[in-house]
């Protein structure tokens, strides 16, 4: 595409200087990594400024490298002829430019966006296998997997930046992929990393304490939330959202016309028409209910995922499929096809009648949730929990979801997490000043994870479930500026191995 055609599809205040009428480049890829620039023609440079690094500072090492334009926020006097395109926000317009250069992937499919604390990753890959189930090839993008329609990568954030999500739309386009399932972030969001994409299906689940370190209050935090459905949505979309969840009925009330609840109470589903259960019956096999639908019709569900919170969370994908007439028989197929979702309660069962659980549970919602579950399907054993917060993050979870443990778990160990720039020890005792607070609550503190996670299994009797929160499918642990290769269940099957201790994944 020409950078001329380019710069005039751009929306928002932008100019352009340095452009040679006689002699306009092409453009072909959008980078933010200068390093990506070199040897390739074609490649606009986008010079976003993030949290360690400016990107202005590497755009002449672009321009050097052979880049066609760069597009920044000021004026840079230092690339030759390079031209430039200047706007005020490049991390927000270099999204849209990549849909652009792309072809505008997003508009070649349905586009599913989903957001809130909790349950994202759940309900996207119960999305996915509900489209699938009704014969709709689907791709999804969220915080464990890509899915591009043909292969799965491993995710390194919920949300990518805008170039990436761009590519990976593009590839999926490129698949036959006629459907995308994707995760919204806050960050995402807030930042604009979701320009170039019109959603015409969006989803919220709840809104729970998380993400204080970067948003200012809960306030600001459903502020970036809710610009899912104020900013991202096409012409003709359509909503669901939590009626159990305060937030949730806010956006009930403001997208009144387009968005329709779901709720877990019976009563409230009946007054106001929104999806509801009944029947329910848990165990440590899965769920089974019957979900009734706004038009009082009902279907009988089953679902291998563990946890009557998850019957909201398939409600949610429910919603969204009704809304996009697909047959509920094919609704509730998706419904049981569903893979379990690697590190949400991944259940391993060992010889000696101990279980372990691996789940992704952060939050003070998600601790609190996922410890109720698994007291109700325990037997007569010990419920632990092994936990540690991560560093540089919502310092004021770490009491609450320490209180949280010493209310539910019969034995906690406080561990580490990815620490960052925190030392683990100072992170342990803020954990460990919610614990205290529980009178008679049993705990111990070991710094190491996979020290705490041996220490944690030579000592559960049969009968016992482990818990093992806060990192779930994460192969590493960061420290500062590098990780060091770490997971939760390589971990679990080493112990099993070395204590010659018979394993099954169930």
């Amino acid at each position: 595409m020409r950078l001329d055609k380019l710069f005039s599809e751009l929306s928002g205040e932008k100019r352009i200087c340095g452009l040679d009428g006689s002699s306009v480049p092409d453009v072909s890829d959008v980078v933010y990594d200068s390093r990506a620039a070199a040897g390739r023609d074609g490649v606009l440079f986008a010079c976003f400024r993030g949290t360690k690094f400016d990107g202005h500072d590497f755009a002449r090492s672009a321009a050097e490298a052979g880049c066609a334009a760069v597009l920044c926020e000021r004026e840079l006097s230092d690339l030759g002829n390079i031209p430039q395109i200047i706007t005020h926000n490049v991390r927000a317009m270099m999204g849209e430019a990549a849909a652009i250069v792309y072809g505008r992937p997003a508009e070649k499919m349905t586009m599913i966006g989903l957001t809130g604390t909790n349950g994202k990753t759940t309900t996207a890959y119960i999305m996915r296998s509900v489209t699938r189930a009704n014969g709709t090839a689907t791709g999804m993008m969220g915080t464990i997997v890509r899915d591009d329609g043909a292969s799965e990568t491993e995710a390194s954030r919920t949300t990518p930046e805008g170039p990436d999500v761009q590519r990976l739309l593009a590839s999926m386009a490129r698949n036959g992929v006629k459907c995308c399932v994707m995760e919204a972030s806050s960050h995402g969001l807030d930042q604009g990393r979701l320009r170039g994409c019109k959603f015409d299906r969006v989803a919220f689940s709840n809104l729970t304490y998380e993400h204080q370190e970067y948003h200012d209050g809960m306030e600001s935090y459903f502020a970036a939330k809710r610009l899912l459905f104020s900013d991202y949505t096409a012409r003709g979309w359509r909503g669901a959202a939590n009626a159990d969840d305060e937030y949730g009925r806010r956006l009930l009330k403001d997208f009144s016309e387009g968005v329709v609840g779901f709720t877990m109470d019976a009563e409230l589903g009946k007054q106001n028409k929104y999806f509801f259960p009944i029947n329910i019956s848990t165990s440590v096999n899965g769920v089974k209910f019957d979900a009734v639908f706004p038009d009082g019709e009902s279907a009988e569900f089953s679902s291998p995922l563990i946890g009557s919170y998850n019957i909201s969370n398939i409600l949610e994908s429910a919603a969204i499929a009704d809304s996009m007439s697909v047959p509920r028989d094919a609704i509730a197929r998706g419904v049981k096809e569903c893979v379990r979702v690697p590190g949400r309660l991944e259940r391993y069962s060992f010889n000696n009648g101990v279980s372990v659980f691996i789940d992704f549970a952060h939050s003070p919602d998600g601790v609190e949730k996922v410890l109720r579950t698994l007291k109700e399907i325990k037997n007569d054993g010990r419920l632990w929990i092994l936990w540690g917060a991560g560093g540089d993050r919502s310092r004021e979870k770490r009491p609450i979801v320490g209180k949280i443990m010493g209310k539910l778990a019969d034995k906690i160990v406080i561990t580490s997490d990815n620490p960052r720039n925190e030392n683990p020890n100072d992170i342990a005792r803020d954990v460990e000043a919610g614990v205290l607070l529980v009178c008679g609550a049993d705990y111990d503190v070991i710094a190491d994870r996979k020290k705490a996670v041996y220490s944690s299994l030579d000592r559960a009797k049969s009968g016992d479930v482990v818990l093992i929160a806060g990192k779930g499918p994460e192969n590493y642990i960061e420290y500062g500026d590098y990780r060091v290769p770490f997971k939760d269940a390589d971990a679990v099957l080493e112990w099993a191995k070395e204590r010659g201790v018979g394993c099954a994944q169930l």
